[in-house]
C-alpha cells in the first residue's frame, strides 16, 4: 500500500505543463471503436489508471492498442467481442460510454453496471432513455446491462439534466444512426466539443457542440483519425488553487483560460493574482491566510465545476472570514470535510451547503481520500498545514492526476509517495 506524505510550509514556484484531459480522453478512446476503417492516433493521453482500464477493455473486445510516450494508437477494425465484461468495468463510470459505440456499430452490447467515485447517485437512466429513443432495447440482470437494436435511427431527444456522459453516449450513437438526431438541453463542457471534433475528424457530421442543442446527421461508417486531446482544465485548476493555498509564483503551460473562467473569477475574488497569457496562466499568491472568504455554488458548465469545489475549499481553510459552498450536482461530495476537521478546520455541513470559518492554522494529520478530487484537496491543505500530512486511499488520486507528486515537487513542495503496511 502507498500513501502521499506532504510537509507544509513551502511556497510553490516554477513552471509545469498541463497534460491531456482525463474527462476528454476517456470518451475519445471509446469513440475509437466506431472506426471500421483505419487506425486512430490520439496524442497527449495522460497515464492514468482510468485510461489503462479503458484500454484493457478495448483490447478485451479485440482492438489493438499501443503506447508511444503519451500517444495511443487504436485499431478497432477487427473487434470480435461485444461484451465488456471484465471486472474492471464495474470500477469506473466512464466504462458506460462503451454502450453507444457498440450499439451504433455492432447493434449489440453487454456491460457491467458502472462504478466510479462514491460522490453520489449518478443514474444511468438518461443514457438508457436516450439510446432507447434511438431504437435500442435493454435488459438488466445481475448487474449486467444487455443492449440490442435492429439499427439505430435518428430522433429528437431532450435530456432532463445536461449530463456530460449521456451527451457523449448519444453523440457517439447518433453519429452512425440513420437520419437526423437532435439533442436538446445537453452538456456544454469543453470535453463535449473535443469529442465532437474527434468524431467529425472521423467523418461524422455534428454541429452545435458547446451549445445546449447538438445536431447529428448520421453517416454509414467512420474511419480512424489523428487527434490531440485538449488540456485538462481540472488538473490546471487544481495546481492553480494549490499555489493560491500554499503561496508562491507559478506558471502553468498548455492551459486554456477560457475553459477555467469560473475558477479564475473565484481566485481573483479571493485575492489571488491571476495573469492570463497566450500559452498558459500565471498564479501569484501570498497563501491561504491572505485569501478572502468566498461564496461558491457548483453548476453545470459554464458555472463553477463540481470537480473544483473541494480543492477551493481546501484553499480557504485559513482564509479571512467565512465561506459558503453549495453543491448542486452530487449530493455526497462533502465526505472530505471530516478529513479537513482532523486538520483543525472549522466546518459545518447543513444539507448541501458547507459553512467554513477560516482558522489561524491547520495541522498535518493522517487523512484518507474519499474520492478523486477530495484526494487532491487534502494534498492542497497539506501544502500549508503545520507538520506532516499523510494521505491514504491514493488510488483515487491516480485515477485523475498523471504525475501529481512529481509536478508539485518540481514546484518546490516537500512531498513524496511512501509505502506502508495496511
Amino acid at each position: 500500500m502507498e500513501k502521499i506524505v506532504v510537509k507544509g510550509g513551502n511556497p510553490l514556484k516554477g513552471t509545469i505543463s498541463i497534460k491531456g484531459s482525463k474527462n476528454s480522453v476517456l470518451p475519445i478512446l471509446t469513440a475509437a471503436l466506431l472506426a471500421s476503417d483505419g487506425v486512430s492516433v490520439i496524442h497527449d493521453v495522460p497515464k492514468l489508471s482510468d485510461v489503462y482500464i479503458i484500454i484493457d477493455i478495448l483490447e478485451h473486445l479485440g482492438a489493438k492498442c499501443s503506447w508511444d510516450g503519451n500517444t495511443v494508437t487504436i485499431d478497432s477494425t477487427k473487434v470480435v467481442r461485444l461484451d465488456a465484461s471484465l471486472n474492471c468495468v464495474g470500477d469506473m463510470r466512464a466504462s458506460f460510454l462503451l454502450l453507444g459505440p457498440l450499439l451504433a456499430r455492432f447493434k449489440s452490447s453487454e456491460i457491467l453496471q458502472p462504478g466510479g467515485c462514491a460522490i453520489g447517485v449518478r443514474p444511468i437512466d438518461l443514457h438508457l432513455k436516450g439510446l432507447e429513443a434511438l431504437g435500442a432495447d435493454f435488459a438488466q440482470t445481475h448487474g449486467v446491462i444487455k443492449g440490442s437494436t435492429q439499427g439505430l435511427k435518428g430522433a429528437r431527444i431532450y435530456l432532463d439534466f445536461p449530463s456530460v456522459g449521456a451527451t457523449e453516449n448519444l453523440m457517439m450513437a447518433g453519429a452512425l444512426a440513420e437520419g437526423l438526431t437532435i439533442l436538446e438541453n445537453v452538456a456544454e463542457e469543453p470535453e463535449i466539443v473535443d469529442l465532437a471534433n474527434f468524431l467529425n475528424n472521423m467523418g461524422a457530421k455534428i454541429t452545435g457542440a458547446g451549445t445546449n442543442i447538438i445536431k447529428i446527421k448520421g453517416v454509414p461508417s467512420l474511419k480512424g483519425t489523428v487527434h490531440t486531446v485538449i488540456p485538462d482544465r481540472i488538473e490546471a485548476g487544481t495546481y492553480m488553487i494549490a499555489v493560491g493555498a500554499a503561496g508562491g509564483d507559478a506558471f502553468f503551460e498548455n492551459t486554456i483560460s477560457d475553459h477555467l473562467k469560473p475558477v479564475v473569477a473565484k481566485l481573483r475574488e479571493a485575492g489571488v493574482t491571476v495573469i492570463e497569457e497566450a500559452n498558459g496562466i500565471r498564479i501569484i499568491s501570498e497563501g491561504s491566510k491572505f485569501c478572502k472568504g468566498l461564496y461558491i455554488k457548483t453548476m453545470p458548465y459554464p458555472g463553477f465545476p463540481t470537480d473544483m469545489q473541494s480543492q477551493l475549499l481546501a484553499m480557504l481553510l485559513c482564509s479571512n472570514g467565512r465561506s459558503y459552498v453549495t453543491e448542486t450536482i452530487f449530493e455526497s461530495r462533502f465526505q472530505h470535510i471530516e478529513e479537513f476537521r482532523k486538520m483543525g478546520a472549522d466546518i459545518i455541513l447543513a444539507g448541501n451547503t458547507v459553512a467554513l470559518t477560516g482558522v489561524d492554522k491547520i495541522y498535518g494529520a493522517n487523512v484518507n481520500a474519499t474520492d478523486l478530487r477530495a484526494g487532491a484537496a487534502l494534498i492542497i491543505a497539506g501544502l500549508y498545514a503545520e507538520g506532516e500530512t499523510h494521505v491514504g486511499n491514493i488510488h483515487f488520486i491516480d485515477r485523475g492526476y498523471d504525475g501529481l507528486v512529481e509536478n508539485l515537487k518540481a514546484l518546490g513542495a516537500d512531498i513524496k509517495r511512501a509505502k506502508f503496511d495496511e
